[in-house]
């Protein structure tokens, strides 16, 4: 299987966690010792593992997901869900003891989110090697993040890198990559907290972001993307650092915007595109992730995408 796939439908593998997020609306976020009442509860898919999968499959890829839940309605739900995108979850695990995976989520009238989250079944999760090695005969990219535990994180790449298919690996929440990970890894998307931890240098400007991105690419990564939020962002590669300019919209919640603009980029990649066109996708889902509530109901179709005011032209850096 070539690594894109500019005629048919992309396949992308995913292995990651499996969440139900209890978001709580709330003006403001409560400060030590500080107890405030929410306008509202809701109870959202999501887990970085799933958010993915989902930005994937409504970008118009087929989708094969790899992870753990538990026996319970949570976990229920979540397959339910899964399945309604047309996602392929028999690689889902149910845990015979452990509760799904549970994120409590904070978010302000801003917009702006705090995340906690209990790792229940996803910190269980055990990689099926033949399983994934039947899906990855077929794939064009494998999708990976930091919320299931990184021996199988390894695992997973090493098989994926085998078998002539990309990793895309977004290392949230941040911890350090083993030497062995490096290597392995075709595109690395962080944001600027992740970058500066990584690269061991402040990440504070465009120019910070394009310093980090290309001392990440000289640890492994093929290309690498710094998001910046509002900013936008900074794609590097061997032909060099551009940054692209955000998009002006009015943030309702951030919750699974990184998770949206990854899904965008990796089906793009995987349909062929160079990095600037994939990143430009990526900036105009996040875009419209943002002006929505929840975490999975507000990551938008290719549709969707499509028909959204294209983000200002990328500058070279």
């Amino acid at each position: 299987m070539t690594a894109a796939a500019k005629h048919g439908t992309p396949n992308i593998a995913v292995v990651g966690s499996l969440n139900m997020d209890l978001v709580l609306q709330v003006a403001q976020a409560p400060g030590p010792g500080e107890t405030v009442l929410a306008q509202a509860l809701h109870l959202v898919p999501g887990g970085k593992g799933g958010n993915q999968a989902v930005a994937c499959a409504r970008q118009g890829a087929r989708v094969h997901l790899f992870g753990r839940v538990g026996g319970d309605a949570y976990g229920h739900t979540l397959r339910t869900s899964l399945a309604q995108d047309g996602i392929d979850h028999s690689g889902v695990q149910t845990d015979p003891t452990e509760t799904t995976g549970v994120a409590a989520i904070t978010v302000e009238a801003t917009g702006q989110n705090r995340i906690v989250v209990v790792p229940g079944a996803n910190g269980r999760f055990e990689l099926d090697t033949q399983a994934l090695g039947a899906v990855l005969a077929q794939a064009h990219s494998l999708v990976l993040q930091f919320e299931t535990p990184l021996p199988q994180v390894l695992s997973a790449a090493r098989q994926a890198f085998a078998a002539g298919c990309r990793v895309l690996l977004n290392p949230s929440p941040i911890q350090s990559l083993p030497e062995g990970l490096w290597p392995l890894v075709h595109t690395l998307v962080v944001n600027e907290v992740e970058a500066a931890a990584l690269a061991g240098t402040a990440v504070e400007t465009v120019a910070d972001a394009a310093l980090a991105a290309q001392t990440l690419r000289g640890l492994g990564p093929a290309q690498v993307v710094v998001t910046l939020g509002a900013a936008g962002a900074v794609a590097a590669d061997t032909l060099g650092s551009t940054h692209h300019p955000g998009m002006a919209v009015k943030a309702v919640d951030t919750t699974a915007a990184g998770d949206t603009f990854l899904g965008a980029l990796a089906v793009a990649l995987a349909r062929g595109e160079p990095l600037n066109a994939a990143v430009r996708d990526g900036i105009r889902a996040a875009a419209l992730c943002v002006t929505q509530a929840g975490a999975q109901p507000s990551i938008p179709t290719r549709a969707a995408v499509a028909a959204s005011p294209q983000p200002p032209d990328w500058i070279p850096l």
